[in-house]
């Protein structure tokens, strides 16, 4: 029979997401989810020790104080006591999905004990994306980014936002053009154009990282703020794009912040906060993931029954 214990990690395997914070390198925050869930899980109340017969020896008898007695007695197992055998838990698989360096922050997805499967599964898959970044113009460093060491100074006046827009539409056709060519797909067939409907054309295997949307969320120069969606991406090629940017306008440019606001189908809206990194938030976010799950389930059939 399963233990509560059991019962209460099994309510915890599959997928959820996290909020990661940034300057916190992704395994701290792995290392961190999997004590809370071990905390949860051998935190829970364990059943009644198991009674066990033992036999008494007593002293005193008719014959005088030499004679032992034999007594049957009822007693708790307590080789079964937690304090005794330990905690029921040591060690819990707890896998990390599409990672992100420590200076980035968002969506971090996690996979728990059987949840690793589908967690492997949306690694390998086409799946897009989302990115906020934020930048600056005005100056360039060696990594790309505002903490690295400064190697060139430049103005900024001339930029516009109608100029930016350009270099962003210019950027993305080269991207989408990349898109095609990566795919393996020929672009006058049938297949090319049912893929391109169902949303499902991109790179096929490893590829270099493709931008498949680009647009500016806001300008008020020097500072910048771009929305990317992406695929096979790093976070150090996504500053190398804010730098590149800021070389096709004349002007420099380094990255102040990458932060991820999507992974497939995991949102901000769904991310856990440090604060709820616990067992009883943990199981509430994987059961709204396998609802979601078989919600879309059940849409997919119906539209295929409905176009038959």
């Amino acid at each position: 029979m399963a233990t509560r214990a059991i019962r209460t990690f099994r309510r915890l395997e599959g997928l959820f997401c996290v909020y990661k914070p940034p300057g916190v390198h992704w395994k701290l925050v792995r290392d961190r989810i999997e004590r809370c869930i071990l905390e949860g899980v051998n935190d829970t109340p364990s059943l009644p020790l198991p009674h066990a017969v033992q036999l008494l020896t007593e002293g005193g008898g008719s014959k005088g104080p030499t004679e032992l007695t034999l007594s049957a007695a009822s007693l708790p197992a307590l080789a079964a006591h937690p304090l005794v055998r330990g905690p029921e838990f040591r060690r819990i698989k707890v896998g990390v999905g599409h990672r992100l360096d420590a200076s980035s922050s968002g969506v971090l997805v996690i996979g728990v004990g059987h949840g690793n499967k589908p967690l492997n599964d949306l690694y390998q898959t086409r799946v897009t994306r989302d990115y906020t970044l934020d930048g600056k113009f005005g100056i360039a460093t060696d990594d790309f980014s505002h903490t690295g060491r400064i190697v060139e100074r430049s103005t900024y006046d001339h930029i516009t936002r109608d100029k930016l827009e350009k270099v962003l539409a210019m950027l993305q056709g080269a991207n989408q053009k990349a898109l095609l060519i990566y795919s393996n797909v020929d672009m006058h067939s049938q297949e090319a154009y049912e893929m391109a409907v169902r949303g499902v054309l991109g790179p096929h295997g490893k590829s270099a990282p493709i931008l498949t949307g680009l647009r500016v969320k806001s300008f008020q120069p020097p500072n910048l703020t771009l929305e990317l969606q992406c695929l096979n991406e790093t976070q150090r090629y996504l500053r190398k794009v804010v730098h590149e940017i800021g070389l096709e306008l004349h002007s420099t440019a380094v990255c102040t912040a990458v932060r991820r606001t999507r992974d497939g189908p995991f949102t901000l809206d769904q991310a856990l906060t440090r604060c709820h990194w616990t067992a009883s938030d943990v199981a509430l976010s994987i059961q709204w993931y396998h609802a979601s799950k078989r919600l879309s389930r059940n849409l997919s059939v119906q539209l295929s029954q409905e176009s038959s």
